[in-house]
């Protein structure tokens, strides 16, 4: 096998190996998902038109170019997930030469994003020294810097590692704040990262920086740990269903979602109670499920 590491800050990851295909009324883009800095992939097949077949460590296939991946051999993908690795928690976090805001920039990264962290506090106070996945050193603010939570061994396993959840509550609590870390950021189709989301990738990402791997797209999906409940039973951080939608409950009939409706255009709190200011009653008449992990 053989398996690649992106390092484009996003990489866009499509469908089919081409950019666009052509609906009634134009061109419309094929992009289904997106790989962030640092993370790991398996090539799948041979390459087509430039692009080459993957599949990401969360369980998600699509198509690559092949200029955004480093390939390297599995025993060289183990060693960079078993380095000191840390997620990148800032909106967009500037890597640069020297630890000072004058330095030069080398990339600017995107939360989600994984870096080797060598200092976590190096000789400048406030600053980390990071590797990249080009071997080159950089400085940023370590302020920025998560634990990472997940583990990307299912792309040399055929089991999609998750993590032992201790206390239900405590994780409610913390996939619910992480997804309302995204409030404000724009909608953006395919999207995963804070430059821009969907719904699905809104999710997905809550999940997964607390070390649960969901299925990207909006539906309930065997062999990932999201299954279906009854309405009555759901509770904070749990996920609600629409046709083609997907939001995370917050509590007291309020949801967390991003959409692409005009007017939003991006991640924001509404209610399925009528009567509240907030309440969309187009998404309210179509929820059909809900899912958790518990």
């Amino acid at each position: 096998m053989t398996y690649g590491i992106v390092n484009k800050p996003v990489a866009t990851i499509y469908e089919i190996a081409q950019r666009e295909k052509l609906q009634e009324g134009g061109l419309v883009s094929t992009i289904a998902d997106e790989g962030l800095y640092g993370t790991a992939v398996v090539v799948t097949g041979e390459a087509e038109l430039g692009f080459l077949p993957v599949k990401t460590f969360y369980g998600y296939t699509g198509y690559l170019p092949a200029e955004d991946i480093n390939m390297v051999s599995e025993q060289e993908l183990r060693a960079w997930e078993a380095c000191d690795q840390m997620v990148i928690s800032g909106f967009c976090v500037d890597i640069t030469t020297l630890p000072k805001v004058q330095a030069v920039r080398l990339i600017s990264l995107y939360r989600g994003a994984l870096v080797r962290v060598v200092e976590f506090e190096s000789q400048t106070s406030g600053w980390a020294k990071v590797m990249l996945v080009d071997g080159s050193a950089g400085y940023m603010r370590n302020q920025y810097l998560w634990k990472k939570e997940f583990s990307e061994a299912g792309v040399w396993t055929t089991k999609l590692p998750q993590k032992q959840i201790v206390e239900e509550e405590a994780f409610r609590v913390a996939v619910t704040d992480t997804a309302k870390t995204y409030l404000g950021i724009s909608y953006r189709w395919g999207g995963r990262s804070t430059a821009g989301i969907d719904c699905s990738g809104l999710t997905s990402m809550s999940y997964l920086l607390n070390g649960i791997l969901t299925y990207r797209d909006a539906k309930i999906v065997e062999g990932y740990p999201v299954h279906e409940i009854a309405k009555a039973a759901m509770k904070k951080g749990d996920l609600l269903y629409f046709p083609g939608h997907i939001a995370m409950y917050l509590g007291a009939g309020k949801y967390i979602h991003a959409t692409g409706r005009i007017g939003s255009g991006g991640v924001v709190i509404n209610s399925l109670c009528e009567g509240d200011a907030d309440y969309r009653a187009d998404l309210a008449a179509e929820l059909y499920a809900v899912g958790s992990i518990f």
